[in-house]
């Protein structure tokens, strides 16, 4: 009879076997696989554990950018309000003198006897109007004599183009177009040539 350590999965316990050679190392090997197979579960444990200490890690990094990504979002929102709304302010307090301009040319063509001063007068506030929308990138379109573009002009009458090099240009413009730098802002409206 002998006093054999016999492992369980990963308990070792003592027992008293009677056992042959053969069976001795066959008992032998089944132990050493059954501590290869622990310390490859302890293994498998520890790695465990580091992947999931390094999913948490990531997972928080995640979690911590798409925060900063609302919070990022919601203010560029909130800028591009206050932009647009500051960007009309700024656009409406520099129309207030041409409209101060206005009012005393009403008051003055009220009383006004010399009607060239008055129609001078308007030409001026014309002007600065003119003057301001440059400014801010709006550019009246010349049309008359150009050929006749769909993306450019709105077609309202066709006649008989009065020499033969108009025929399919613009003869007359009957509302002026304008472009905001290099976008249409309104379509004019032209009668074109046959």
């Amino acid at each position: 009879m002998k006093n054999i350590e016999v492992k369980d999965g990963c308990e070792t316990t003592e027992t008293n076997v009677h056992t042959d050679a053969e069976a001795q190392t066959n008992l032998q090997e089944e132990q050493e696989n059954a501590s290869q197979e622990c310390e490859a579960t302890d293994n498998v444990s520890d790695d465990l554990e580091t992947l999931k200490s390094k999913y948490d890690e990531l997972n928080d990094s995640h979690l911590r950018l798409m925060a900063e990504y609302d919070n990022y979002r919601k203010r560029t929102l909130r800028e591009k309000a206050e932009l647009i709304k500051s960007g009309g302010e700024t656009a409406l307090s520099n129309l207030l003198p041409v409209i101060d301009d206005f009012e005393r040319a009403l008051q003055n063509i009220r009383t006004a006897e010399d009607i060239n001063a008055v129609k001078e007068g308007v030409e001026l506030i014309y002007n600065k109007f003119i003057s301001y929308l440059s400014q801010q990138g709006v550019k009246p379109m010349d049309a008359i004599g150009k050929p006749f573009d769909t993306e450019l002009f709105e077609a309202i009458a066709a006649i008989p183009a009065p020499e033969p090099e108009l025929k399919g240009k613009v003869v007359d413009s009957v509302q002026t177009g304008y472009m905001l730098y290099d976008k249409v802002l309104r379509h004019a409206k032209v009668v074109v040539g046959e």
